[in-house]
């Protein structure tokens, strides 16, 4: 992993962005002219301006000042997160209570924030007891508490497709590192369990389960959604209908620059458009994984295989939903869909991932000298 690492993770970024951008243009038109026609998009460029200067400073940073700092984060999401609860701050969208409005900083989405941080305390705990993976105590239980408590805070919040995907990232890290396998699968077992529960208890929920197994049937009302995505899919084709001319973003999909702009893209620019934003995914997949794999050091290399995960798997989760291949989940698609919160903690989590390649490839640098001389020593 070299300089080509951070090209490419910058240019499948830039990708991302641009065509995210483009597509707000179109998705977000109110046609009203009372109304500000680009509002939605002048607000994504801001947002998208502040994230790059975010990752900026995050990848000129060293990373390891994170692991310093790791509690207080800790502290301060959890009490963000819990802050959700809170009348007259927590504020309801959607059936989930999953912003918080605060004076200075207004409307804000805790959870985005918690994925870089459980992710930094998995990492830091990791780096500690790295030879206690496969112990019950120190490999397993405590760092399922560390998942576990903004895990459950977020779950209870109703956001159950963040709590899923920040689960699965969470699990996948413990994997990776060698914790017991029959513990997590035990884990995944009751997680099942109980988020099926929990779905069976809440009838909107309920309903949108209901709606994916037969979207025809619900699509005058709830699965009108993911029935209108595909067809919105179905229009586009290979070469799409061009920018502007969608005709599902006329029948009020809902969320459609949000959650469901993904199928608008599909509609408007073509299956090339929407297969070219899996393939960046999946060079922010591989390159993620190479920067975790030659990490200067243990914590470098947990995180940086933590952040891909809660960057990838969010994705994924998106284009099963619009794609109808999931159930109604309420996730956006990073770095395309509308959203300050999640543009700017995804930009933060490739600003550290730049920042443990940097210091990987510092770390090379200067391992370099000694090997050679000590070459020419044996030669000698």
């Amino acid at each position: 992993m070299g300089k080509g690492a951070s090209i490419i993770l910058c240019l499948a970024v830039a990708t991302l962005i641009t065509l995210g951008l483009v597509v707000l243009a179109s998705a977000s038109a109110t046609w009203d002219s009372s109304s500000d026609q680009y509002f939605h998009l002048v607000r994504q460029i801001i947002w998208v301006l502040i994230g790059v200067g975010v990752m900026v400073a995050m990848a000129l940073m060293d990373y390891r000042v994170l692991q310093k700092s790791t509690w207080y984060l800790f502290a301060l999401v959890c009490g963000a997160l819990a802050l959700c609860y809170v009348p007259g701050i927590g504020d309801e969208a959607g059936g989930a209570n999953r912003w918080i409005k605060l004076p200075v900083i207004g409307r804000f989405q805790p959870s985005e924030p918690a994925k870089l941080v459980v992710m930094v305390a998995l990492a830091s705990w990791f780096a500690k007891y790295q030879a206690e993976t496969k112990s019950l105590i120190r490999g397993f239980v405590m760092p399922s508490l560390i998942l576990g408590i903004p895990l459950l805070l977020i779950l209870f919040e109703m956001d159950m497709g963040t709590a899923a995907g920040l689960g699965a990232a969470g699990l996948l890290v413990l994997f990776v590192v060698g914790t017991r396998l029959r513990y997590l699968v035990a884990t995944t077992g009751v997680a099942i369990m109980a988020s099926i529960a929990m779905v069976e208890s809440d009838p909107v929920r309920m309903e949108r389960i209901m709606a994916f197994q037969n979207l025809e049937e619900h699509k005058l009302g709830v699965g009108r959604q993911q029935w209108l995505a595909l067809q919105a899919f179905g229009n586009g084709g290979p070469g799409g209908m061009g920018l502007g001319n969608g005709v599902v973003k006329q029948m009020n999909l809902p969320e459609q620059h949000t959650d469901f702009i993904f199928p608008v893209m599909g509609e408007e620019m073509g299956v090339f458009a929407t297969m070219g934003v899996v393939f960046c995914f999946v060079l922010i997949f591989l390159v993620g994984l190479g920067i975790a794999m030659q990490a200067a050091d243990r914590f470098g290399g947990v995180l940086a295989m933590g952040i891909t995960a809660a960057l990838i798997i969010p994705a994924m989760m998106n284009i099963g939903v619009t794609t109808a291949m999931l159930p109604n989940s309420g996730l956006p698609l990073p770095f395309v869909s509308y959203g300050g919160t999640s543009m700017i903690f995804s930009f933060a989590m490739i600003g550290v991932l730049l920042s443990i390649l940097r210091r990987s490839q510092a770390a090379r640098a200067t391992e370099m000298p000694t090997v050679k001389s000590k070459v020419l020593e044996v030669r000698l």
